[in-house]
């Protein structure tokens, strides 16, 4: 099987989901499954934007090692990895994960492992603000380091 160089992107601006999986897929026929995870800044409880630090040139090399795990723990055909940062609005993409493999359970199963882990060890810190003027800084939760865990144990 051929080495896959997943394609990472940290990014202020948006993201197109149809020419993220048409620049995967690309007309290939080893292509049996796409697996796609879309993120979005909700609006509930009163919040107006979701606003997204990190240090630049770190958070790239960490998405790009778990990316490249995901590629050597599955049969992948292709990986993209796109997370952005700035201020993010309600109903905005915030992330994009798509995995593609011959089978079904490879993308499937990749694509899980990589947003448990976004959710956990990526190095983003996130504030979120509020439509009166308000801000706080978003605490992990114990459920996604659940989530996280079960991908150690498969290990």
């Amino acid at each position: 099987m051929a080495v896959i160089t997943p394609r990472v992107l940290v990014q202020e601006d948006g993201f197109d989901l149809a020419a993220e999986t048409a620049r995967l897929h690309d007309g290939r026929i080893d292509v049996g499954g796409i697996a796609s995870f879309v993120g979005v800044c909700r609006g509930d409880d009163g919040l107006s934007a979701l606003v997204l630090e990190h240090y630049p040139g770190m958070t790239e090399r960490a998405l790009g090692r778990i990316a490249a795990e995901a590629c050597a723990r599955w049969p992948l055909t292709g990986c993209t990895v796109i997370h952005r940062v700035g201020r993010i609005l309600p109903g905005e993409g915030i992330v994009l994960v798509l995995t593609a493999s011959a089978h079904r359970a490879a993308a499937l199963e990749s694509c899980a492992f990589l947003i448990d882990w976004l959710k956990t060890g990526a190095p983003f810190w996130k504030r979120e603000e509020f439509a009166g003027g308000d801000s706080r800084w978003v605490e992990a939760k114990a459920s996604d380091d659940e989530a996280s865990a079960r991908w150690m144990a498969k290990t």
